[in-house]
């Protein structure tokens, strides 16, 4: 994203234009789709014509019937980078109401990590690689070329935010942007964490008291080490390692009575080592069990 430069004049100068509508012309036209926020940084709500999808489909997307609205009230699915359409009647109206631009990131080729506070900076500074940066209310976006599947809460603290989703402008940031890296990616792959903290004494093994299918302990064991041994060797993506060793161990043992507290233990120990806490373990695995309906 380069530095916005005003391209639109009017009879009395760019001054006359609403400063969001100003911003929004100059992103507009390094190809930014963008859109106007309300108050409570919110996209525009549908039109009535538009309520409850009775238009029978969204701009930009593909359903039978798109919608031809000529309003902003689609969200990301509005952002756009046509100067006649930010300017049009419909858009000016919400431009004078607006307090702030959003954009379209997947559509710009870009993803944004949205880092929500300090916990989730520093934790970003240590894991993933430098990219173009841009100071929030609480903390950071970071910004990388290339676009992936949105989701949030991939960690405490931590929204990745590209197709199918909207960021707030906040001006051009600081640093060099690179490529979105694998670190990145694989982030999306975990379940996202729990809204509310895990009880206090919740208990972490299974309770299935299935026969248990193995031959000998023996097999648990080696399971166990195995996991212990994949996240102690993970260079990044520590959380999605850790979820996958966690569903792995699961998948196999977590519908018998043979994996104990003591087992959950070393696979706890083996990812605090690595930087977990002991919510973020308990979070992960409570997901990794209702992943697998257990």
């Amino acid at each position: 994203m380069t530095q916005p430069t005003l391209i639109r004049r009017g009879r009395d100068g760019v001054s006359a234009l609403p400063a969001p509508l100003r911003t929004a012309l100059a992103l507009a036209a390094t190809g930014v789709p963008v859109l106007p926020l309300r108050v409570g940084k919110a996209p525009f709500g549908n039109c009535p014509q538009c309520a409850n999808n009775a238009c029978g489909g969204r701009p930009n997307m593909k359903s039978a019937g798109a919608c031809t609205c000529p309003a902003p009230c689609h969200a990301w699915a509005a952002a756009t980078t046509d100067p006649a359409v930010i300017t049009s009647p419909a858009w000016m109206t919400a431009w004078r109401r607006a307090v702030c631009v959003a954009y379209h990131p997947g559509a710009a080729g870009l993803t944004v990590v949205d880092l929500d506070d300090a916990a989730a900076v520093a934790w970003a500074r240590t894991v993933l690689p430098a990219t173009r940066t841009v100071a929030t209310t609480r903390g950071e976006h970071w910004i990388y070329r290339g676009a992936m599947s949105s989701r949030n809460a991939v960690r405490p603290g931590v929204d990745i935010k590209s197709t199918m989703a909207y960021a707030r402008y906040l001006g051009p940031g600081t640093g060099t942007m690179t490529a979105l890296p694998d670190t990145v990616r694989e982030l999306a792959l975990k379940e996202p964490s729990p809204a509310r903290p895990a009880p206090h004494g919740l208990t972490v093994a299974p309770t299935g008291e299935a026969e248990c299918p193995h031959r000998t302990p023996v097999y648990l064991e080696r399971g166990i080490a195995m996991a212990e041994q994949r996240i102690a060797e993970a260079r990044s993506a520590v959380h999605a390692t850790v979820y996958r060793a966690f569903l792995a161990v699961l998948s196999t043992h977590g519908r018998c009575s043979c994996l104990t507290d003591a087992h959950v233990a070393r696979l706890f120990a083996a990812a605090q080592a690595k930087g977990e806490t002991l919510r973020h373990c308990t979070d992960t695995w409570t997901n990794a069990r209702t992943r697998l309906g257990l």
